[in-house]
């Protein structure tokens, strides 16, 4: 396995101590926190596998490996091995060749590339074939000039694919921004991580002052870039440059520059661009400036990004009608329930704004996932196929493989959580176990509750307190020592609770978190009870304040979200919080549902402090005239508070939305009937619901 840098500074360290070491002294010889190494040690075990030496922890006395002699120089020979700058390996040698080639596409000599990877002239001639191939893909050809060197012939768009296709499938970006950004913590500790590998190919200098060019621009936009993203944009920028600087020629006049949109990200790409010219001390060419721009718009962010222009997209309400064909596309049943599920729109929509911007240019995606994808969800992967062609015929663009993975894993998840809140799901009871049931037990415990939270009911024991009783309410046990118990499970594991034995933690409490209530557990009668008295008191709540009102059919969209909030809450505050709240739900994905003849407009807020479920109709029960209506009947209001009870209440109100699609008579009398006719309608469900509730504790 690959062993990062941390990690291995302290197995030498720990390879060559005789004695145990505290970890303070260990932090200290490598330069971080004692906090920072203790994290790593955590991991410490993983790393020995395939060897015989084990790590050792005693309090007051400091860590330690024991192994053999012999064994303990196996691994040391092994690490610095990995650190070794050559590259015998053909497919790593091949791969540092074409970056290489694309960090300097300029005439070279057979012998500069022979002697820059250590092997023969012939084998750089054969080397030189296979990454020629590689780079066809992207419209590049190497070219040979006898009794000069070899050259690459092709666009610049095309060489910048190829870089940006290069950089997705080959950096691991997460170790090479930590290689960079901690060299004041840690001076010279991460030097393997520039020198080895293909990192050694980029030059450190360039690649260090881009970073802090980069860094030191306050913006959201950059602040919000994943992993991958920022470093791709680092490097990129890093090769660009360093072809400035050697007086290679850029194309201007490109096709992507005259067809860039000046919006806001492009402001960014050139405050970027000009900061970069005065810390290079060079002019950058406008070109790159497009090139800057092209990177961030085709990035992908931790959070979504609104209020920017879509390329290729009339803006964001095109964008939303998009996204809502693709649902319909993926899976006509179940479409409205998709759109109900804001956590899966708003990523898709977070997805799709790079997504767009990379099709319309042209800009390549690596998926290191879509082989597993392919076998593993082959279903779901052909459903997306659809889905990818209700994309491609919005953009004339054909989407490839590689981006049709990446909607199978969003429409995936959003399957997955579907299915889960059909499934009933429980609190998991576990015991967690050592001789005392004070210290270490203690420890265990409070590093399960930061994993599993309120899932998991979790209680400490001496090993003399576990008690048939005990062994009863108890689903498994968690025992750092051996206990004599055949009832129930029991997981035997480290104190400190590695990786492994938290593997096979979270593997039984799926399990039981799917499987029926002990039926031993009668000592929680008075927990159900609070619970179905909760439940009794929202469903009342609910019932009690239905609400029903009738508005002009002409009634704007907007006009309706005052008259919701007017209707709801007495205050001007909380009815501003009301509407405002349901606006932005709206921006996220429009909650009208043409095919079914009703909006359901639902959100949680701190505008109501009770559940609230209201009907809105026209005055003559005609559809609403409205355009954005899309010819609907009813609106239906459903709001949440923002208080201890969101769980009971949001299953209430999945339930009700579940009667819209499931229910003709529900829907006829909200569509046709009066205040009272809904309300003795509802009721009449939710005592079922009620009942079933009931009879599932």
């Amino acid at each position: 396995m690959k062993i990062l840098s941390r990690a291995k500074q302290i197995l030498k360290i720990l390879l060559t101590e005789e004695e145990a070491i505290p970890v303070k002294s260990l932090a200290d010889k490598i330069g971080v926190s004692k906090r920072t190494t203790q994290r790593e040690l955590e991991y410490i075990n993983s790393y020995l596998k395939g060897y015989d030496i084990k790590y050792f922890s005693k309090t007051g006395v400091g860590i330690w490996l024991e192994g053999t002699r012999e064994e303990k120089n196996r691994l040391l020979s092994f690490l610095c091995r990995e650190e070794s700058p050559d590259v015998p390996n053909k497919e790593e040698r091949r791969k540092r060749l074409i970056l290489e080639i694309l960090k300097e596409k300029g005439l070279k000599k057979l012998f500069y590339y022979s002697s820059q990877f250590g092997v023969s002239e012939a084998t750089i001639s054969t080397d030189l074939e296979a990454a020629g191939e590689w780079l066809k893909n992207f419209g590049l050809d190497i070219k040979r000039k006898p009794g000069s060197g070899v050259y690459v012939e092709g666009t610049e768009e095309n060489y910048r694919k190829a870089i940006g296709a290069f950089i997705n499938a080959n950096l691991d970006t997460r170790m090479l921004r930590e290689s960079y950004e901690n060299t004041d913590e840690i001076p010279g500790n991460y030097d393997y991580a520039r020198k080895s590998g293909m990192y050694g190919i980029l030059d450190e200098n360039i690649m260090k002052k881009v970073m802090e060019c980069i860094n030191s621009i306050d913006d959201k936009r950059v602040a919000s870039l994943t992993e991958n993203s920022y470093m791709g944009l680092v490097i990129h920028i890093s090769i660009a440059i360093n072809r400035i600087m050697k007086n290679e020629v850029m194309e201007e006049g490109s096709k992507i520059e005259k067809d860039i949109i000046k919006d806001i990200d492009y402001s960014l790409a050139r405050k970027i661009a000009v900061r970069l010219g005065e810390d290079f001390g060079i002019k950058i060419p406008e070109i790159e400036v497009t090139y800057i721009w092209l990177h961030i718009k085709g990035s992908k962010h931790e959070k979504i990004q609104y209020g920017t222009a879509q390329a290729g997209m009339a803006g964001g309400k095109q964008l939303r009608q998009l996204v809502n064909e693709m649902v319909d596309a993926f899976d006509k049943e179940n479409a409205c329930l998709l759109k109900q599920d804001d956590e899966f729109l708003q990523g898709l929509l977070a997805h799709l704004q790079p997504t767009i911007i990379r099709l319309v240019h042209g800009m390549q995606i690596h998926n290191p996932m879509l082989g597993e994808i392919k076998k593993s969800y082959a279903r779901l992967y052909q459903k997306c196929e659809i889905v990818a062609n209700v994309l491609g015929e919005s953009l004339g663009k054909k989407v490839p493989a590689e981006e049709t993975g990446f909607l199978t894993v969003h429409f995936g998840a959003a399957i997955v959580r579907l299915e889960g809140r059909k499934e009933k799901l429980r609190k998991v009871h576990a015991g967690v176990v050592c001789s005392s049931g004070i210290g270490i037990s203690r420890l265990m415990s409070t590093k399960l509750k930061k994993v599993f939270q309120n899932k998991m009911v979790l209680s400490t024991y001496g090993k003399n307190d576990v008690t048939p009783y005990i062994i009863g309410k108890t689903d498994f046990f968690i025992s750092s020592i051996p206990l004599e118990i055949d009832d129930v499970p029991v997981l035997y594991v480290n104190p400190l609770l590695n990786e492994k034995d938290m593997e096979e933690i979270r593997h039984l409490f799926y399990k039981y978190e799917r499987l029926p209530q002990k039926h031993e557990e009668t000592g929680s009668f008075q927990e159900q009870l609070d619970q179905i008295n909760q439940m009794a008191a929202q469903i009342k709540l609910l019932l009690k304040y239905m609400g029903f009102f009738k508005v002009n059919g002409e009634v704007s969209f907007d006009r309706l979200l005052v008259m919701v909030g007017e209707e709801i809450s007495p205050y001007s505050d909380r009815r501003e919080m009301i509407r405002e709240a349901l606006q932005r739900r709206e921006e996220i994905s429009s909650q009208i549902f043409a095919e079914f003849g009703f909006a359901l407009l639902h959100t949680r807020t701190k505008g109501v402090v009770r559940p609230e479920f209201t009907v809105c109709t026209t005055h003559d029960r005609k559809p609403f005239k409205d355009p954005y209506f899309k010819g609907i009947q009813v609106v239906l209001v459903m709001l949440v508070p923002e208080d201890g009870n969101i769980p009971v209440n949001n299953e209430i109100m999945g339930y009700i939305s579940s009667l819209l699609i499931e229910e003709a008579d529900f829907m006829e009398v909200l569509q046709n009937g009066e205040k009272e006719d809904i309300r003795n309608m509802l009721s009449m469900y939710l005592k079922k619901f009620f009942n079933n509730y009931i009879s599932k504790m």
